[in-house]
């Protein structure tokens, strides 16, 4: 396919899938960012609730780690599947699909029911991952002139979402005497309103010839997309322990649940900063490779703090494991679309990155977990955490560099 030709689908893309008006574009941001606030809540309003689930339900630890790690493993096997259904249905409509499974999911985790919780967990792990590769889609096809901006935002509402999870959901459950099951589907209520927005804006909207009509070859034997993809995935993996088992370490460590949820909500919050500067400052780089690394080093000294320092330094520990965990999520989604030619390579990059590198951050919190149990303790967790940071440098290294993936852009036949 020629350059004339995807630069007029990729016109026709932004023609027709643009907003005609300034306020149509306002709330198109909006609502792109109150979407992204909704996709953690489910994992971290969990992880401060774990121990009482435990002591309830008399979960195994063996069965609390695949819990954890369940929602993670959907985002993997659901996010390939992503870009083939906005093809089909059309991005908005798909994202409205995502944000109904992503209610329901919450909803049902209120029942207190072990299987359904489960079920629950996957049906929403399900909406979260297609919504986290077609989001990054959208924001190339629709506002690829404000990317940087577009991106902080999005993590930003991200990290949002992660950290009024994790610091409101034991409070609330204190607060409404209903036990971690109403704490839990509480998080529905934001899904809903989200839902509502989004309806009026995503039902009208029909698949486009631009969005059905090219597919990406060669992405998958591409080295760079690979290292991009690992990326993800290993600070995936490292953002997932802290969101499934900072506060059982916390609370092992002698915490209480609430301060325990406060500590990461604050790391988690603390991630908003970075989440705002690090798209910006990584576009102006002629390359990303030494933010990368030094953000890696970042993460991995403040998670081994979290288990071995002293408690009195606990909340600076949790600011500097916010500003590199947000830094290293920003970045992650940010070089997926910096390595992108355009809006359809985007979208694939992002479900290639999103599916594989989620099934590799699945292994991060169920490892933490596991070894847990084996151990008796969080400590063996540190040589977990060290082997994924130097693994995250490696990749770190080879996805910064400044060049797209060798892909074609060819129409769909």
């Amino acid at each position: 396919m020629n350059s004339a030709t995807l630069a007029s689908g990729t016109s026709s893309a932004a023609a027709h899938a643009g907003p005609q008006s300034l306020a149509r574009r306002i709330l198109l941001g909006a609502s792109v960012v109150l979407i992204a606030f909704n996709l953690r809540p489910v994992f971290a309003s969990l992880s401060v609730v774990l121990p009482e689930i435990i002591q309830a339900t008399g979960l195994s630890a063996t069965a609390a780690s695949l819990l954890t790690t369940l929602p993670i493993v959907c985002l993997g096997v659901f996010a390939p599947l992503a870009p083939g259904l906005g093809r089909r249905f059309g991005t908005e409509r798909t994202l409205l699909g995502c944000m109904v499974l992503i209610l329901l999911g919450t909803l049902l985790r209120g029942t207190g029911n072990i299987p359904l919780l489960f079920l629950a967990s996957a049906i929403a792990g399900s909406g979260i991952a297609v919504s986290n590769v077609l989001l990054s889609g959208l924001v190339k096809r629709d506002f690829a002139k404000q990317a940087a901006l577009m991106m902080g935002l999005y993590t930003m509402a991200v990290c949002g979402g992660a950290a009024s999870a994790a610091g409101l959901t034991v409070p609330i459950e204190h607060a409404l005497a209903g036990g971690w099951t109403t704490a839990l589907a509480m998080w529905a209520l934001p899904a809903a309103l989200v839902t509502l927005v989004w309806a009026p804006q995503a039902l009208p909207r029909k698949p486009v010839a631009s969005e059905s009509g090219f597919t990406v070859r060669g992405l998958w034997r591409d080295r760079l997309a690979w290292q991009v993809t690992f990326f993800m995935g290993l600070q995936s993996a490292l953002a997932y322990i802290v969101m499934g088992w900072l506060a059982p370490i916390l609370r092992e460590r002698g915490l209480g649940s609430e301060t325990a949820g406060y500590v990461v909500s604050l790391s988690v919050m603390t991630q908003v900063v970075t989440c705002l500067v690090v798209p910006a400052v990584a576009v102006k780089l002629r390359n990303q490779r030494g933010l990368a690394v030094v953000l890696a080093a970042m993460t991995v000294a403040a998670m081994l703090a979290m288990l071995f320092a002293p408690l009195g330094g606990v909340w600076a520990w949790a600011v500097l494991l916010g500003i590199a965990q947000g830094g290293t999520f920003a970045l992650a989604l940010t070089m997926i679309v910096l390595r992108s030619p355009d809006s359809h390579v985007a979208a694939h990059l992002s479900g290639m990155a999103q599916g594989v590198g989620y099934m590799v951050a699945a292994f991060g919190p169920l490892l933490a977990g596991l070894l847990h149990g084996w151990t008796g303790s969080f400590k063996a967790s540190s040589w977990l955490f060290i082997g994924l940071g130097i693994a995250l440098v490696v990749a770190g290294l080879g996805a910064g560099r400044t060049m797209h993936v060798g892909t074609t852009t060819v129409p769909r036949r």
